[in-house]
Parts: structure tokens; C-alpha cells; sequence
């Protein structure tokens, strides 16, 4: 089910992570693969988010119906990125009884006394589930190095001890779809202004936020790396330019239509012979 008005280039190959991959030169403002306007990226989102509920719905009715296939979208960003958004717009599209949402901010005493990957194993998405991670385990890879929790000698092994986690999620069964928002300073500057001024937004705000963008820098250096190393073939990240919000809602949807066709659920069969409970419909009709 290939989109076509305006997606030239199929998201999955426009925004795809590969060797080389310059973080610092990513136009955040860009729209890769695209070459509709605002108007024309919303009006695909809506047509492909019916091609995802239905995708989705197939995916939740196989897990009810003893299918053992799930999937998994990590999503990644600095503040203001539009993680929310997705959540709200993009999987939003779809019934929210299969999906299966969590947050991972600063870990609890209980979790800090686990291994980093104990708190993420246990929120894995069940089978016929679509799992979403806002923010992830590889928060244990960027705030902890950039925030020096932990010492270098902790945090260098975990990109292959993410990969070896990420290889084993996927073999067994649960494609994992890793999106990194990433938004340019100056459309956070503008997006923080706005959480500050406006009432209905101050519930958004942290003033922490104000300190990370001290670390801009840091922050970058520190998603090169995890691009770098943990973009693989069975889990690869694609960069999506958050500073158009309808280009990243639609851009993420296609991400998940192109995953969920890779799984292509199937609606289950029957376990009873449709013929014969039509009858009995009519008849338990017939004698009331």
C-alpha cells in the first residue's frame, strides 16, 4: 500500500539512519521525501491513518486470538521535539486498547536498584500491542552521559548492550521502530516562549529545560553517538526534522504503516462455522 501524493521517496528510505549520517548538518526545518505542502501532509496523514488503524486492529485482534506478534515505537528528543504531539496526533489514530503507553523519566530507587534495561523489559508491549516509549532506555546513553550520572566506564558498553536487547525484542517478534525527533534551537526557543507565555501551556514547562539547552552541544554530540552506534539493520533510527509538526506527524505515520505491513496481521479466522450461527441467529429471533 505505497503512498503516493506527495511522498516521493517512501519515509522508511527517505529518513533512515546510514553510515555517515551528520547530525550537526540536518536541516530540522527540512522535509525529506516530501514535496507536498502543509495542506497536502495533513490530508495524507488522515488517509494513511486509516490504512494504520486497520493495520493496528488486525495486530490487537491476532494477540486476542493467540497471535504472539506485538511492536514497539521508541521515540527520542530533546524538549519541545513534538513526542506528545505523536503520541497525540499519530498514534491517536488508532484504538487505544491496543496500544500500550509509557514514559520513562528519572528512575525510581526501585528501578535504579535493577539493571537499566530491568524497567524497560517489564513495559515491553504484550502480544497484539503496539508499545510506545516515550523516551527510552536510551536515556541511559544520552542524560547520563551528558549529565556525568554515571562514569564513562559505565555507560560506553550499553550501545551493545542496547544493540544485543533491541536484535533479541525483534527475533522475538516485535519490530522496534526508533524515531528521533530532532528540533532546531531556534524552533525550541520559540516553542519553550510560547509554554512560558501561554496559561493553557504552563503545565509543559520545566525550567530544567532552560539548563539542558546549556548543554545544546553536549545533547548533540551525544545523539551522534547513539545514531552512530545503535542504528542497525534489525533496529535502525530514522531522523525525523521536527520543526514542521504536520511534516513529522505524517512522516511518523508512514513509519508505522510501513512497520505494521511488515508484520502483515491478518484478521483471524473463525472458530466457529459462520453458516450455522446465522441459523441459530434466526432462529433464537424466530422464537422470541
Amino acid at each position: 500500500m505505497a503512498s503516493t501524493d506527495g511522498w516521493t521517496t517512501p519515509a522508511h528510505k527517505a529518513l533512515r539512519v546510514r553510515h555517515g549520517f551528520d547530525l550537526a548538518a540536518f536541516d530540522r526545518g527540512s522535509t525529506p521525501g516530501f514535496d507536498g505542502d502543509k495542506t497536502t501532509g495533513r490530508r495524507l496523514m488522515a488517509k494513511r491513518g486509516v490504512v494504520l488503524s486497520e493495520l493496528q486492529e488486525r495486530l490487537f485482534a491476532g494477540g486476542r486470538t493467540g497471535g504472539t506478534r506485538s511492536m514497539l515505537l521508541v521515540l527520542q528528543g530533546m524538549d519541545t521535539a513534538g513526542k506528545g504531539g505523536i503520541v497525540r496526533h499519530v498514534v491517536g489514530q488508532v484504538d487505544p486498547q491496543g496500544v500500550a503507553m509509557r514514559s520513562f523519566g528519572v528512575p525510581t530507587e526501585e528501578e535504579l536498584a535493577h539493571h537499566y534495561l530491568w524497567r524497560i523489559r517489564a513495559a515491553l508491549p504484550r502480544p497484539g500491542y503496539l508499545g510506545v516509549f516515550d523516551r527510552s532506555h536510551y536515556e541511559d546513553v544520552l542524560v547520563v552521559r551528558v549529565e556525568d550520572l554515571v562514569p564513562r566506564a559505565v555507560w560506553e558498553p550499553r550501545y551493545d548492550e542496547i544493540n544485543a536487547f533491541e536484535a533479541e525484542i525483534v527475533a522475538a517478534g516485535t519490530p522496534v521502530v526508533k524515531v528521533a525527533l530532532v528540533v532546531s534551537l531556534e524552533e525550541q526557543t520559540k516553542r519553550l516562549k510560547e509554554r512560558i507565555e501561554r496559561p493553557d501551556k504552563h503545565w509543559k514547562y520545566n525550567p530544567d529545560d532552560i539548563d539542558a539547552r546549556a548543554k545544546w552541544p553536549r545533547y548533540q554530540e551525544a545523539y551522534q553517538a547513539v545514531l552512530d552506534r545503535t542504528s542497525t539493520d534489525v533496529a535502525p533510527w530514522y531522523v525525523v526534522p521536527a520543526d514542521r509538526k504536520w511534516y513529522a506527524r505524517s512522516a511518523v505515520t508512514e513509519l508505522l504503516v510501513h512497520a505494521l505491513e511488515g508484520i502483515a496481521p491478518q484478521w483471524p479466522a473463525a472458530d466457529f462455522d459462520p453458516a450455522v450461527e446465522l441459523r441459530r441467529l434466526a432462529a433464537s429471533r424466530a422464537g422470541s
